[in-house]
């Protein structure tokens, strides 16, 4: 089978959304506190690229964001947390073609849900406590919903 070939059929046995690009593949993964996050499967000569974008730059608190990724990233599994020129936060690594099989790459694709959706509200509470302060006192004002902020409600809300 081909490479092509063995990530489309673990995709679609996996029931997992996702859709052809000119380099590769993007897949749809289902998070619980990040929503979604994408994950782009781009094979090469000799490995297959795996990238996941998890947030953008830190507004605030970047030293300790920093420390929070390095020290994920010596516990994890396929994949590592990573940073481009801007400061955003990424999910990438490399397996090679040879050791691919429909299991490991859904190890990989757990891997990346697993680690972007379990550091997201740690990540947000670090890098962007102002800004969810901010957002928390607006939508109060205004009697907005904050059903997407309660994970930030034990240190978001004015009393707290």
């Amino acid at each position: 089978m081909t490479v092509a070939g063995l990530i489309e059929a673990t995709l679609d046995e996996r029931e997992l959304e996702w859709e052809k690009t000119g380099e590769g593949y993007v897949v749809t993964l289902p998070g619980e506190h990040k929503q979604k996050t994408l994950c782009n499967l781009i094979p090469g000569a000799h490995a297959l690229r795996v990238e996941a974008f998890v947030m953008r730059q830190p507004d605030e608190n970047r030293e300790k964001v920093w420390e929070y990724l390095l020290q994920r990233n010596a516990r994890m599994y396929g994949v590592s947390f990573s940073v481009d020129a801007s400061g955003d936060v990424y999910l990438t690594g490399r397996v090679s073609l040879n050791s691919l099989d429909a299991d490991e790459l859904d190890r990989l694709l757990g891997s990346v849900l697993r680690y972007a959706d379990e550091s997201f509200d740690q990540l947000l509470s670090i890098g962007f406590r102002t800004a969810i302060r901010r957002e928390w006192a607006w939508r109060v004002s205004r009697g907005e919903s904050l059903a997407n902020l309660q994970a930030f409600a034990s240190w978001a809300a004015p009393d707290s």
